[in-house]
């Protein structure tokens, strides 16, 4: 019977060091490890945890966000396991996923992880909305206005000069949708 880790981030910045540490202190035979997003169900080191399993086996992970951040892609996880007769510990929250308390337990934690997630997204919408209000621009800081005049007329005479939008692309750093919409923005569209 193998007893697998998972471990994972979520940009490349962050370090995993923490939790394969955490693993294999708990005895782990194997450890899948990834950067990637939990919100993203497609975690191609993940999939490859679980099909590597097999009943008797048991999935170990950290903490239970660290598994996923979704009520459904939690429990979709765990009813697999659970249906293939693998077993799940969550070792910061201290939950093995074979006990009755264990199972509460987890249930608890994801709405929790869930609702946290909930709340970080509309912090953001509302501090954008905030930003909007106040007339911030949001997202990368524009090209000069003097580049911009260049690249419209430079795309109103690609007839005359020969030049392709991604040409003129290269030469003024304006990107091409930037050129259309400015373009349809002055012929009033």
């Amino acid at each position: 019977m193998a007893i697998v880790g998972y471990a994972r981030v979520s940009t490349k910045e962050q370090s995993l060091d923490i939790q394969v540490s955490k693993l294999e202190e708990y005895g782990v035979d194997r450890i899948y490890m990834e950067k990637q997003s939990g919100g993203k169900s497609d975690r191609e080191e993940l999939h490859k945890a679980l099909d590597y399993l097999r009943e008797g086996d048991t999935l170990v992970v950290y903490k239970i966000d660290r598994l996923a951040r979704s009520i459904r892609d939690l429990n979709n996880i765990v009813g697999d396991l659970q249906e293939r007769g693998i077993g799940l510990v969550f070792i910061k929250e201290n939950i093995d996923f074979n006990t009755s308390s264990g199972k509460l337990m987890f249930n608890m934690l994801g709405a929790i992880a869930e609702f946290e997630r909930d709340i970080i997204n509309e912090r953001t919408a509302e501090g954008r909305e905030r930003a909007k209000q106040k007339g911030t621009h949001m997202g990368r800081k524009g090209k000069p206005e003097k580049d911009v005049k260049k690249a419209l007329k430079m795309f109103r005479e690609r007839e005359e000069n020969g030049l392709s939008v991604n040409d003129i692309v290269k030469m003024t750093g304006v990107p091409r949708a930037t050129i259309y919409a400015k373009n349809k923005e002055t012929l009033g569209q």
